[in-house]
């Protein structure tokens, strides 16, 4: 187990008093739903830092890209919430506190092992958050959802990734790729904890209308006339 000295001064960042008081410079502003590529996602998980706070960011990134976690949900997860034996995450609270359970891919379920070996490094205990602060002397405490929202914006930049990338983005990639996938839209309606059809229904219509790009796809070709001038030209 690390040991750790509090002689350090704590970095603001990790404080309750970031940004206390100081209006976000997205307030008040609307941006229209990016999705991610495989690539893309690649590029940012290899850019999310080396270390225990880079095993801590890959793991959240992989939970909210893979399960469709809203950070909020990310971030008030316990140890006690993944069962990487049954390859499950319960969210006890999600929004208007309802709960529900997602199944976790192998690739996620591979970087939630190595952060948790890093946890276990740290001493960090069981009962303190699943993405929890690694810097010292707070490592344990509950993590600013700021934090890794910068995190992941600092990643894209380094990655070269020209959209707007933030955890929500994460989520709406995840919709998007269960529909592509054909998954039915009830079944998408549970993951993304939805209460009703019609919701999701709407929320992947606004994120990608497919039936509408399909059938622009597969229209057939069509011989342009050139104008009078052309034709004389010729």
């Amino acid at each position: 187990m690390l040991s750790f000295t509090t002689d350090r001064p704590v970095p603001v960042i990790c404080t309750r008093e970031y940004r206390l008081g100081v209006r976000p410079a997205n307030a008040g502003k609307k941006y229209p739903a990016e999705i991610y590529t495989a690539a893309e996602i690649d590029r940012l998980m290899a850019r999310l830092g080396r270390g225990h706070a880079g095993a801590r960011n890959r793991a959240a990134v992989a939970m909210m890209h893979r399960c469709g976690l809203r950070i909020a949900e990310a971030l008030a997860l316990l140890p006690k919430d993944v069962d990487l034996d049954q390859a499950m995450v319960q969210v006890l609270h999600g929004k208007f506190d309802q709960r529900r359970v997602l199944g976790i891919d192998q690739q996620t379920i591979a970087l939630l092992e190595i952060w948790l070996r890093h946890r276990q490094e740290l001493g960090i205990s069981r009962a303190r958050p699943l993405f929890c602060v690694v810097s010292r002397p707070n490592y344990g405490k509950a993590m600013h959802a700021s934090v890794l929202r910068e995190s992941i914006q600092a990643a894209a930049v380094k990655a070269g990734i020209e959209k707007r990338v933030h955890p929500h983005g994460l989520r709406h990639t995840f919709a998007v790729e269960l529909k592509r996938e054909e998954v039915p839209v009830d079944e998408i309606m549970v993951a993304l904890g939805h209460n009703d059809l019609g919701t999701t229904q709407r929320y992947l219509n606004h994120l990608e209308p497919l039936h509408v790009v399909r059938m622009m796809q597969a229209r057939g070709a069509h011989e342009l006339t050139p104008p009078p001038s052309l034709r004389a030209a010729a």
